[in-house]
């Protein structure tokens, strides 16, 4: 979530006539994240979201994340639910750009996870897995680390403070993946950017997931390869250093809904090795590329360079795993 549009009363007001859902009180944006903008906005009895769909998203893929939402929140999965307007549709235009209202889930991303958050996620992933077998929707991962080679390709490392050798670096890292991906593992819809803030606590308890704007059809081991690069690491000073711990009460809570399969277990390196390289590069363009005069905290690429450095010492699945 960020800021890259903004809004004034004006527009608020546009959508306030295309809800008609009572006088909007207030409305803030939100500064997290790197993708869409976002507000909170409160009316008289409701809370709800506002997203307007920025840079990555594509215009065609809006409707399924409607659908899937939708689908998701009508099956019991805790998650924001879209909103349809007076005239029937999820989609609307502010600012000249697609926007939605989703539905508010109470609830914060945790700074710390404990040990035992990390149980709770990997079978609320695993129930989500479930759930999402039975949607009958498809979308292709436009984020694939096998589809990442053409954004690597744009990054210019030149005149900035990121490693001189990291574009070979990730090149070579690229080829690696490439040539090792798995070919037939389970698969299924999968959230796609399971990361801290986009999973919630309330009160002490799992409150839900939300941003589902990069779901798509992948292996679901791959769901898990993101999680470990994103939520089993603990940051001392700038250096980033994997938890064995919480590694294997990730993959203990998802086994307590699905047993993972032998190849998917052999693959989990390459898997969290591209992982590791998709938002190494994003981080990476983002980084430099990015406006400064954008309501944004950018994302320092150098935590996944030494992911992906991590990932290549790894040999066996079971050193992911605490003894």
């Amino acid at each position: 979530m960020a800021v890259f549009t903004k809004l004034g009363q004006a527009d608020i007001i546009n959508v306030q006539n295309i809800f008609e859902f009572g006088k909007i009180k207030s409305f803030k944006g939100i500064k997290k994240g790197i993708e869409n903008t976002n507000y909170i906005i409160k009316t008289k009895k409701e809370k709800y979201v506002l997203t307007i769909f920025e840079r990555r998203v594509k215009h065609k893929d809006l409707p399924y994340f409607m659908k899937l939402m939708d689908a998701l929140s009508r099956r019991g999965v805790k998650c924001p639910r879209p909103i349809k307007n007076k005239f029937g549709k999820y989609l609307f235009n502010c600012k000249r750009k697609k926007a939605c209202l989703v539905s508010f889930l109470e609830g914060n991303d945790k700074k710390n996870l404990s040990e035992n958050d990390l149980s709770v996620i990997g079978k609320k992933i695993g129930l989500m897995h479930k759930k999402f077998k039975g949607i009958k929707l498809k979308r292709k991962n436009s984020f694939s680390p096998l589809k990442i080679n053409g954004l690597i390709n744009k990054i210019n490392i030149k005149n900035s403070k990121l490693p001189k050798n990291l574009k070979n670096e990730m090149k070579d890292s690229f080829r690696d993946i490439y040539k090792n991906w798995p070919k037939n593992i389970p698969s299924s819809i999968i959230h796609g950017d399971l990361f801290i803030d986009n999973i919630f606590f309330h009160k002490g308890k799992f409150g839900g997931f939300i941003d589902f704007y990069f779901s798509a059809c992948d292996f679901q081991a791959y769901e898990l390869a993101i999680c470990i690069n994103s939520l089993c690491f603990n940051k001392i000073k700038n250096k980033f250093k994997f938890n064995k711990n919480k590694a294997s009460k990730l993959f203990k809570g998802y086994e307590s809904i699905r047993k993972l399969k032998a190849e998917e277990k052999k693959s989990m390196k390459i898997l969290c090795k591209g992982s590791a390289l998709r938002y190494l590069a994003t981080r990476a363009y983002d980084y430099l590329n990015t406006p400064k005069n954008i309501l944004i905290k950018k994302k320092d690429p150098s935590e996944y360079i030494q992911k992906l450095r991590f990932h290549d010492s790894i040999e066996r699945f079971e050193e992911y795993l605490n003894d």
